[in-house]
């Protein structure tokens, strides 16, 4: 299966959640924001939102400072 993932094209297992594409890119899901397909999905929906072939993704890992 192919999705974008933040404007770069990536071959991924069909069936992979969001939480499960985070996870395997090395991202922790409390500190992310993910847009599929132009629309916010939310952090309770990250377990159960199944990425499909041709999904576009974009995906804003936050970062503390001060």
């Amino acid at each position: 299966m192919q999705i974008v993932l933040n404007g770069e094209n990536r071959a991924l297992t069909p069936g992979l959640s969001v939480a499960g594409l985070l996870k395997e890119i090395g991202i922790e899901s409390r500190k992310v924001a993910v847009e599929r397909n132009l629309e916010i999905v939310p952090k309770s929906a990250f377990e159960t939102t199944l990425l499909a072939d041709g999904d576009r993704l974009e995906i804003v890992h936050f970062i503390g400072g001060g």
